[in-house]
């Protein structure tokens, strides 16, 4: 009987113990809507200011320095949207591939992957070589910024992943794009 009621507390106190560890607390003071004062996602592509976190009290690890770098770019746009039926880079997704190419360069073990996708207008078969014509002009262009061919690959969806499902132009735009996965 002693042992049942020794069980059922620890059933409470163990997940609440759980909890209370994995709850996080804001040391710096800062709000969440100050977190990215860049202007929004792509607003600081192109700058590559790292800082160190003024609490963490010393130099940061490579593993560290890695992940915040990561994260910078995962705040960034990753995507690459295209007009209908073009595999054309548009000058406003420039500075974005230039930040992703200098992280690429001063990383040369991260690896990426291409994905190039269309919109569902066309046969299955157009929109996979539209897809993949779309994916190697990023890799391409990235190439031309110096990132070594052997950090990417390309694969094209064509059709198969759209964004968004709907049938408006806004829709279909969406789905014309290219993305860079790490």
């Amino acid at each position: 009987m002693q042992l049942n009621r020794i069980l059922k507390g620890l059933a409470i106190a163990l997940p609440m113990m759980t909890l209370a560890a994995c709850s996080s607390t804001d040391s710096t003071g800062s709000s969440a809507g100050s977190q990215n004062q860049n202007g929004g996602i792509g607003g600081g592509a192109g700058q590559t200011t790292i800082s160190t976190p003024v609490d963490q009290g010393g130099a940061m690890t490579e593993q560290q320095l890695h992940e915040q770098q990561m994260q910078k770019l995962r705040q960034e746009q990753q995507t690459v949207f295209f007009k209908f039926d073009n595999a054309e880079i548009q000058p406003e997704y420039q500075k974005m591939l230039e930040a992703h190419a200098e992280y690429l360069r001063n990383n040369p073990n991260v690896k990426v992957v291409v994905q190039g996708h269309a919109d569902e207008r066309g046969t299955p078969e157009y929109n996979i070589a539209l897809g993949e014509r779309r994916a190697t002009a990023v890799s391409q262009y990235l190439q031309a910024l110096g990132v070594p061919a052997n950090q990417m690959s390309i694969v094209s969806y064509g059709e198969e992943k759209p964004l968004l499902f709907g049938h408006t132009d806004a829709d279909y735009a969406k789905n014309r794009r290219a993305v860079i996965v790490y």
